[in-house]
Protein backbone atom coordinates (compact mmCIF):
# COMPACT_ATOMS: atom_id res chain seq x y z
CA UNK A 1 0.00 0.00 0.00
CA UNK A 2 1.58 3.42 -0.64
CA UNK A 3 2.64 5.23 2.17
CA UNK A 4 1.79 8.99 0.45
CA UNK A 5 -0.76 10.85 -0.67
CA UNK A 6 -0.99 10.71 -4.53
CA UNK A 7 -2.67 13.85 -5.88
CA UNK A 8 -2.65 13.56 -9.32
CA UNK A 9 -3.82 16.80 -11.91
CA UNK A 10 -5.98 16.39 -14.77
CA UNK A 11 -6.34 18.23 -17.81
CA UNK A 12 -5.52 21.89 -17.65
CA UNK A 13 -8.26 22.90 -20.41
CA UNK A 14 -10.81 21.50 -17.77
CA UNK A 15 -9.18 23.48 -14.77
CA UNK A 16 -8.97 26.82 -17.07
CA UNK A 17 -13.23 26.63 -17.22
CA UNK A 18 -13.59 25.68 -13.59
CA UNK A 19 -15.31 28.39 -12.69
CA UNK A 20 -18.03 28.40 -15.80
CA UNK A 21 -19.09 24.77 -14.42
CA UNK A 22 -21.91 23.88 -11.82
CA UNK A 23 -22.65 20.69 -10.28
CA UNK A 24 -26.06 18.81 -12.19
CA UNK A 25 -28.04 16.81 -9.85
CA UNK A 26 -28.02 13.25 -10.76
CA UNK A 27 -29.90 10.10 -10.15
CA UNK A 28 -27.19 9.12 -7.27
CA UNK A 29 -27.18 12.57 -5.86
CA UNK A 30 -31.19 12.60 -5.28
CA UNK A 31 -30.31 9.01 -4.03
CA UNK A 32 -27.33 9.48 -2.44
CA UNK A 33 -27.72 8.21 1.29
CA UNK A 34 -29.69 5.05 0.01
CA UNK A 35 -26.93 4.60 -2.83
CA UNK A 36 -24.50 4.96 -0.05
CA UNK A 37 -26.41 2.07 2.50
CA UNK A 38 -26.32 -0.25 -1.01
CA UNK A 39 -22.33 0.13 -1.06
CA UNK A 40 -22.21 -0.37 2.57
CA UNK A 41 -24.33 -3.60 2.31
CA UNK A 42 -22.35 -4.71 -0.79
CA UNK A 43 -18.64 -4.30 0.98
CA UNK A 44 -19.46 -5.64 3.53
CA UNK A 45 -21.94 -8.41 2.91
CA UNK A 46 -22.01 -9.66 -0.38
CA UNK A 47 -18.01 -9.99 -1.49
CA UNK A 48 -17.23 -6.26 -2.71
CA UNK A 49 -13.83 -5.89 -2.09
CA UNK A 50 -13.33 -2.43 -4.15
CA UNK A 51 -16.29 -0.43 -5.40
CA UNK A 52 -16.21 3.20 -7.28
CA UNK A 53 -19.53 5.07 -7.03
CA UNK A 54 -19.44 7.58 -10.69
CA UNK A 55 -21.87 10.07 -8.84
CA UNK A 56 -21.94 12.34 -11.94
CA UNK A 57 -23.29 9.32 -14.52
CA UNK A 58 -24.66 7.21 -12.04
CA UNK A 59 -22.68 4.40 -12.61
CA UNK A 60 -21.45 2.02 -9.57
CA UNK A 61 -18.42 0.12 -10.47
CA UNK A 62 -17.68 -2.96 -8.50
CA UNK A 63 -14.65 -6.14 -7.94
CA UNK A 64 -16.05 -9.36 -6.00
CA UNK A 65 -13.84 -11.39 -4.14
CA UNK A 66 -14.54 -14.41 -6.00
CA UNK A 67 -13.60 -12.99 -9.54
CA UNK A 68 -10.95 -9.90 -8.84
CA UNK A 69 -9.92 -9.69 -12.24
CA UNK A 70 -13.45 -8.24 -13.78
CA UNK A 71 -15.21 -5.67 -12.50
CA UNK A 72 -19.21 -5.21 -12.78
CA UNK A 73 -20.64 -1.49 -13.86
CA UNK A 74 -24.53 -1.09 -12.86
CA UNK A 75 -26.08 2.00 -14.13
CA UNK A 76 -28.23 4.37 -12.90
CA UNK A 77 -32.12 3.22 -11.74
CA UNK A 78 -30.78 -0.59 -11.96
CA UNK A 79 -28.37 0.37 -8.74
CA UNK A 80 -31.90 0.89 -6.85
CA UNK A 81 -34.18 -1.70 -8.43
CA UNK A 82 -36.15 -3.75 -5.54
CA UNK A 83 -34.37 -7.05 -5.24
CA UNK A 84 -31.00 -5.77 -6.68
CA UNK A 85 -28.80 -6.58 -3.32
CA UNK A 86 -30.82 -9.81 -3.03
CA UNK A 87 -29.26 -11.08 -6.48
CA UNK A 88 -25.68 -11.13 -4.80
CA UNK A 89 -24.96 -14.36 -2.26
CA UNK A 90 -24.00 -13.93 0.76
CA UNK A 91 -20.20 -13.58 1.10
CA UNK A 92 -17.94 -13.89 4.36
CA UNK A 93 -14.66 -12.36 5.09
CA UNK A 94 -13.60 -15.68 6.53
CA UNK A 95 -9.61 -15.83 5.67
CA UNK A 96 -9.61 -11.91 4.87
CA UNK A 97 -8.16 -9.28 6.79
CA UNK A 98 -9.82 -5.79 5.53
CA UNK A 99 -7.61 -3.25 6.30
CA UNK A 100 -10.90 -0.77 6.15
CA UNK A 101 -12.83 -1.33 9.08
CA UNK A 102 -16.54 -2.00 8.93
CA UNK A 103 -17.60 0.99 11.08
CA UNK A 104 -15.30 2.85 9.37
CA UNK A 105 -17.35 2.38 5.98
CA UNK A 106 -20.09 4.66 7.67
CA UNK A 107 -17.66 7.99 7.75
CA UNK A 108 -16.03 7.47 4.09
CA UNK A 109 -19.14 7.51 2.50
CA UNK A 110 -20.61 10.65 4.75
CA UNK A 111 -17.18 12.27 3.59
CA UNK A 112 -18.19 11.43 -0.40
CA UNK A 113 -21.60 13.20 0.37
CA UNK A 114 -20.48 16.47 1.51
CA UNK A 115 -17.27 16.55 -0.84
CA UNK A 116 -19.98 15.92 -3.59
CA UNK A 117 -22.63 18.37 -2.06
CA UNK A 118 -20.61 21.06 -0.82
CA UNK A 119 -19.81 23.28 -3.74
CA UNK A 120 -21.56 23.72 -7.22
CA UNK A 121 -17.90 24.22 -8.75
CA UNK A 122 -15.33 21.81 -6.99
CA UNK A 123 -17.28 18.79 -6.29
CA UNK A 124 -16.36 15.57 -5.79
CA UNK A 125 -17.50 13.15 -9.25
CA UNK A 126 -16.26 9.99 -8.42
CA UNK A 127 -14.93 8.11 -5.34
CA UNK A 128 -13.88 4.84 -4.21
CA UNK A 129 -12.44 2.37 -1.59
CA UNK A 130 -10.89 -0.51 -1.72
CA UNK A 131 -11.72 -2.59 2.16
CA UNK A 132 -8.70 -4.84 1.27
CA UNK A 133 -6.20 -1.94 1.08
CA UNK A 134 -7.76 0.67 2.73
CA UNK A 135 -7.33 2.98 -0.08
CA UNK A 136 -9.68 5.68 -1.04
CA UNK A 137 -9.44 7.27 -4.75
CA UNK A 138 -11.62 10.59 -5.71
CA UNK A 139 -11.72 12.33 -8.27
CA UNK A 140 -13.12 16.64 -8.30
CA UNK A 141 -14.89 18.32 -10.78
CA UNK A 142 -11.25 20.20 -11.54
CA UNK A 143 -9.85 17.03 -13.02
CA UNK A 144 -7.90 16.48 -10.13
CA UNK A 145 -7.51 13.09 -8.02
CA UNK A 146 -6.44 11.82 -5.27
CA UNK A 147 -5.30 8.33 -3.59
CA UNK A 148 -4.77 8.26 -0.33
CA UNK A 149 -4.99 5.69 2.61
CA UNK A 150 -8.60 5.74 3.93
CA UNK A 151 -6.55 6.51 7.94
CA UNK A 152 -4.97 9.50 6.39
CA UNK A 153 -7.62 10.99 4.78
CA UNK A 154 -9.22 11.37 8.29
CA UNK A 155 -6.04 13.15 9.28
CA UNK A 156 -6.35 15.53 6.07
CA UNK A 157 -9.59 16.35 6.57
CA UNK A 158 -9.25 19.88 6.64
CA UNK A 159 -7.55 19.53 3.04
CA UNK A 160 -10.75 18.96 1.59
CA UNK A 161 -12.39 21.66 2.93
CA UNK A 162 -12.90 20.91 6.80
CA UNK A 163 -11.07 23.44 8.34
CA UNK A 164 -10.23 22.59 11.87
CA UNK A 165 -11.48 19.24 11.94
CA UNK A 166 -9.29 16.22 12.32
CA UNK A 167 -9.90 12.75 13.55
Amino acid sequence: MPSRWLQVKGDPSVRAFLFEQSRQTSLFDENIDKLHQIMASLTVNKGVFHIKAHYSSSQLTCWFFDDPFHYRVYVKEEVFEKGFLDSFPAVSYEGRKPHMHRDDLALVLDEFKRLRNTDEQIYLRSGSFNRMSGMIGMNFSCDGSHYIDYEEFFRHLKEFGVPGQQS
